[in-house]
């Protein structure tokens, strides 16, 4: 027996639960309805990694699309080196025409080739190497990472250029090539912006 007449008994005894531990409860409950994430086995799903192939066709497509592009941009600085070429001779020999008597050209036709050549004319230095440049800025999409292979196209095509003159292009055609070489350089360089 115990102290004070009571006794002892081996029922364990009720105490009642704290109510921190009866929220808890509830807690578990509610987690147990809405878990916060579920995990499922992937069995039947395919884990294998992908295999990409090549497409050959494509790319091929797209190289030869690229080499016309070159070649595009060569023709057209050839043609356009010419044509100025002849133009400036044209306004410029018209004393060795007059002389050989195979003069062809009118007075009108004589002062639209001074005026072609002009420093602000059609066929002058700045409008042409501006065509020459912003043709070459549209065919690589203004990527200035493509500038030095469409310089590499214009040296092709002036060369081009004067192999059909037969000499030396007239000196209004190297002034235009070292425009245009400027341009490409400031494009290159991140100098110059364009819309």
């Amino acid at each position: 027996m115990s102290v004070n007449g009571v006794t002892t008994s081996n029922a364990p005894a009720y105490t009642a639960a704290p109510a921190s531990t009866a929220a808890k409860t509830e807690n578990v409950s509610a987690e147990k309805e809405n878990p916060a994430a579920v995990y499922e086995k992937t069995a039947g799903k395919d884990t294998t990694k992908k295999v990409y192939k090549k497409d050959t066709a494509t790319i091929n497509k797209l190289l030869s699309d690229l080499d016309n592009r070159k070649k595009q941009m060569e023709n057209l600085v050839a043609k356009t080196l010419r044509k100025q070429g002849e133009t400036y001779n044209t306004s410029m020999n018209i004393y060795d025409l007059l002389k050989g008597g195979n003069l062809k050209f009118s007075a009108e036709d004589i002062a639209q080739a001074k005026s072609d050549v002009a420093e602000d004319g059609y066929w002058g230095v700045e409008q042409t190497s501006e065509r020459i440049y912003s043709f070459a800025y549209a065919l690589a999409g203004g990527d200035p990472s493509k500038a030095d292979e469409m310089m590499s196209a214009i040296e092709k095509g002036f060369k081009q250029a004067t192999n059909a003159w037969g000499s030396k292009l007239p000196d209004i055609s190297s002034q235009t090539m070292d425009a245009v070489r400027e341009k490409i350089n400031n494009w290159k360089n991140g100098t110059t912006v364009e819309e």
